[in-house]
């Protein structure tokens, strides 16, 4: 298996969007959603843009921010601190690719991790599953390859959360993982790329985030009936 982790603790290289594809323009647009604080509407897609595009701007954008924060504390997660992936004691998670593991093995957190990043790694560089050029059609079951990566995706933020979060907050991070979680979830929640089974290590905290929208939006919506 290739070494997954650098000398100075980055993760694999950032993954960027390339100038002047339709990526690079909602791409732009998505920043300056999020740079509004309104995370609800930073997922919803722009009129007449292609959902595919969207789902393939969001899968890197993700991938990097993962990227970023598991590679701060991959120093932390060895095969002696985390033998398993988990999230918690009660969630435990196998590696099976389908290719070259059919069969679900269990691995350290470190080795799964590295498999699964480098996995979804290939699916971003295969050109036949994320096409950079337009006149490149999405394959048919495209959806069905995003909720794949979104579900594994998920299983980093959860394993961070429960395992590593005191080093999360050692480094400053948390507020930014906290954002980076929600943006997931939001987008997660609002086209079904997660079932709900699988969102369960963590739902505590995503009914956490919804509650807490909700209170702010009904106290603006006062604010706005008062004056």
């Amino acid at each position: 298996m290739k070494n997954f982790f650098k000398k100075k603790g980055t993760f694999r290289p950032k993954k960027s969007i390339r100038e002047g594809t339709k990526q690079y323009q909602l791409k732009k647009y998505s920043d300056s959603s999020l740079g509004s604080g309104n995370l609800k509407k930073a997922v919803t897609l722009p009129e007449n843009e292609d959902i595919n595009e969207w789902f393939a701007l969001h899968t890197v954008d993700f991938y990097n921010q993962l990227n970023m924060f598991y590679g701060s504390i991959h120093e932390h997660c060895t095969e002696k601190t985390c033998p398993k992936m988990s999230a918690g004691k009660k969630y435990e998670y196998y590696w099976a690719d389908g290719v070259k593991v059919k069969k679900p093995v269990q691995l350290s957190a470190p080795q799964y991790i590295s498999r699964l990043m480098y996995w979804v790694e290939d699916n971003l560089d295969n050109e036949k599953t994320f096409p950079s050029n337009l006149r490149v059609s999405f394959p048919k079951n495209f959806s069905t390859i995003i909720k794949n990566i979104f579900r594994r995706l998920f299983r980093i933020y959860a394993h961070i959360y429960h395992n590593h979060f005191e080093q999360i907050v050692n480094l400053g991070e948390e507020a930014h993982l906290n954002t980076s979680f929600k943006h997931f979830v939001y987008f997660t929640l609002e086209y079904r790329l997660i079932d709900k089974k699988e969102l369960a290590p963590m739902q505590d905290l995503i009914d956490s985030f919804i509650e807490n929208d909700r209170h702010l939006s009904n106290s603006k919506k006062k604010k706005l009936l008062k004056n």
